[in-house]
Order: C-alpha cells, then structure tokens, then sequence
C-alpha cells in the first residue's frame, strides 16, 4: 500500500504542474529520458521530456485561463518496482487519457513514459467514457 501512496503524491505533483505550468515541478515527476507519444489533432506526436516541458513553459496554463480543475486517477497498478496509471486530464479544451508508465528508482517512482489520446466525449467503452 506504500507503494501506492507514494505513486498517488506523484501523480498529484503530475496535475498540479500541469494545471498550474509549473515545468520544475514536472521535472521531478518524470526520468529525465521520458518519452511522450501520443496523436494530437489526427497527426503524431513524439517528444522527449525537454520538448514537452519547452511546450507547456510557452502556453498559458489551465489555471491562467480560468478552467476547472478536474484531473484524476482512474486506475492504479503497482508490480514491484513498476507501475501503470490511467488518469484522466480534461484541460486546454481537450479530454486527454494519458497511460502513465512508472518505475521505482532508488527508491523514487519516477514518470518513463507517457502515452495520452484525447478522446470525444462521446466515445464510450462499456457504457463508460473510455
């Protein structure tokens, strides 16, 4: 249960930089040789945690315009020293999934990979929004 506490802090510290535009704070979250792979507006995205945070440090920040906060987890599976979430992220006028991968490092559970859609409302994967 540790564990998953410990990965539930990350996973907060992951919201609030991202609804706040805080690129330290995601720092810290994430291995420094994350990969971020995703298809945003039908075309492919790829980028290393260095593109992604310069991105989110020239936006304006869910927070700056006002919008609700409403990121959570929707599942949590903890293997040893490995880890996978699902959280939903509806900002910036999207409504992204993002399937996390984790690895304990030293101690510290750290972000490695980050795979996200964003998906239509309407979409629906046994009677539940996807």
């Amino acid at each position: 249960m540790q564990d998953h506490q410990s990965i539930l802090i990350v996973l907060a510290d992951y919201f609030n930089g991202l609804y706040t535009g805080d690129t330290a704070l995601l720092r810290s979250v994430f291995h420094p040789e994350a990969a971020l792979f995703a298809q945003v507006r039908g075309q492919p995205y790829y980028k290393r945690l260095d593109d992604y945070l310069d991105g989110v440090e020239h936006r304006q920040s869910p927070e700056e315009l006002g919008e609700a906060y409403q990121m959570k987890v929707v599942s949590l599976d903890v293997t040893h020293n490995i880890a996978t979430a699902k959280v939903h992220v509806p900002a910036l006028g999207f409504n992204y999934y993002n399937h996390l991968t984790l690895v304990r490092e030293d101690g510290i559970w750290v972000i490695v990979n980050k795979v996200f859609a964003d998906v239509p409302q309407q979409v629906l994967v046994g009677g539940k929004e996807a």
